[in-house]
């Protein structure tokens, strides 16, 4: 039987996504982020294929797209206040890390699959954010699923899509508790 580790099982019990909006400067470097990529790479990956990666958007690149976001916004014909909550998000950010899944042809290897090791890899990264002090919140929103937007903003192809985008920062204020799920509303028990 494995060593049990209180303290990651405390964490996991406990842990609560930072709002992106109340998230400020300073945020990791790339020494300090490296092993929150690192930890957020150890995600479950059928196959091996490596489904997703990251872009790392900062500074200029975090303003470049808020812009973007206007822009195809109004193409798209959105209102006001949702163009502005989207640029906003980006232009309010001090790092952000845009998880890009990458779906590789396999024959053993589901679409689907491959969709979920996507996913797990932004739980992982905000996870590994938060265990290491920062705070951080994984966003989409409609701007990551507009193929205008992800292919003139962060040069997406035609087989890659934004699974999250993953803010990190400095929080500036703890956010409280949320309901959390009733067990025992969503638990079936079955031994035969």
């Amino acid at each position: 039987m494995p060593a049990p580790n209180p303290q990651a099982l405390d964490f996991l019990l406990t842990r609560r996504s930072r709002p992106a909006k109340t998230l400020t400067a300073p945020a990791p470097d790339a020494e300090a982020l490296r092993p929150l990529l690192t930890a957020a790479a150890r995600s479950p990956d059928h196959g091996k294929l490596e489904p997703w990666r990251f872009v790392v958007l900062q500074g200029a690149a975090l303003t470049r797209l808020a812009a973007a976001v206007q822009r195809h916004g109004a193409r798209l014909g959105k209102d006001a206040e949702t163009i502005a909550k989207a640029s906003d998000a980006f232009a309010n950010s001090p790092l952000c890390v845009a998880v890009i899944e990458v779906q590789k042809p396999s024959p053993k290897i589901p679409a689907i699959e491959q969709t979920y090791s996507a996913g797990a890899v932004c739980l992982a990264l905000l996870n590994a954010a938060l265990a290491a002090g920062w705070g951080a919140n994984w966003l989409s929103g409609w701007a990551s699923h507009d193929r205008g937007f992800v292919q003139d903003a962060l040069g997406l192809g035609p087989e890659e899509r934004v699974a999250g985008f993953i803010h990190i920062g400095t929080e500036t204020s703890a956010p409280p508790e949320r309901p959390r799920p009733d067990l025992d509303t969503i638990v079936t028990w079955r031994d035969a």
